[in-house]
């Protein structure tokens, strides 16, 4: 056994192995859900490039300001039969709830989990197109795309999609309905703020509203705190445990 220890420890390969699977747990335990979602929006992008060029053109990626607020917008698709305001969302497990509700519910067996009902922070994202693009609200669609095999009960009136079926979604739109899509296209890219530091403002007061608003969400990542079993009975934790360890005193 002590032969077999000193050989492997003596091979290049071995390490190589060693060392890039400590590399890939850390990056996943410090960025997986940056990557997860990374990826929701990369086989959204996928998806909407099956659109045919010469009717649709696709902006990545997009943040407004408007009136002092911001708005990121994962994908604007801009068309004659009307512009598609576009929110990915890479969820897992099993989530109820409707267009209407502030937050859906992921179960996790007798734990919930709630996230902000993305239906209802796109809407905003449609507003804040047609405001700046001054154009009627309702030449712009909601659309949120769950790219992801989650088992979804939510009640909703079309605006939820898979990448699959997004492309099929956008095309089923066929009235008529804007003449000046290359000057909506010059107005978005002209407003659209690529200063890092703005953005990571927006996100640091998006995570701050978010816990302002609600008493529920972690102070630390507005992650959702939940009731836990621990070795000295039942506290209040983060539910992004181990990546967050808030515990509330």
């Amino acid at each position: 056994m002590d032969e077999l220890n000193q050989w492997l420890f003596s091979q290049p390969l071995y390490w190589i192995i060693i060392i890039g699977g400590i590399v890939l747990i850390i990056t996943y335990y410090l960025y997986g859900a940056k990557i997860i979602g990374w990826f929701g929006e990369l086989w959204t992008k996928q998806a909407l490039n099956k659109l045919p060029k010469d009717k649709y053109i696709i902006l990545n990626d997009i943040f407004i300001k408007i009136n002092n607020s911001t708005h990121q917008i994962d994908h604007v698709v801009i068309s004659q039969y009307g512009i598609f305001s576009i929110e990915t969302k890479q969820y897992n497990g099993f989530i109820t709830g409707s267009k209407y509700d502030k937050n859906w519910i992921r179960h996790l067996g007798r734990k919930k989990l709630y996230y902000t009902n993305p239906i209802r922070q796109n809407y905003g994202h449609v507003k804040a197109l047609a405001e700046i693009l001054n154009i009627d609200e309702s030449k712009i669609f909601n659309i949120v795309c769950i790219p992801s095999n989650a088992k979804l009960k939510i009640k909703h009136d079309g605006e939820l999609v898979t990448n699959i079926t997004i492309a099929d979604k956008i095309k089923s739109y066929q009235d008529i309905l804007i003449t000046n899509t290359q000057e909506i296209v010059a107005t978005l890219t002209n407003n659209n703020i690529t200063d890092k530091n703005t953005k990571k403002e927006h996100i640091k007061n998006i995570r701050e509203n978010i816990i302002d608003k609600d008493p529920n969400k972690c102070p630390k990542c507005g992650g959702q705190l939940i009731h836990r079993n621990g070795k000295y009975g039942i506290f209040i934790g983060c539910s992004n445990y181990p990546k967050c360890k808030y515990i509330r005193k």
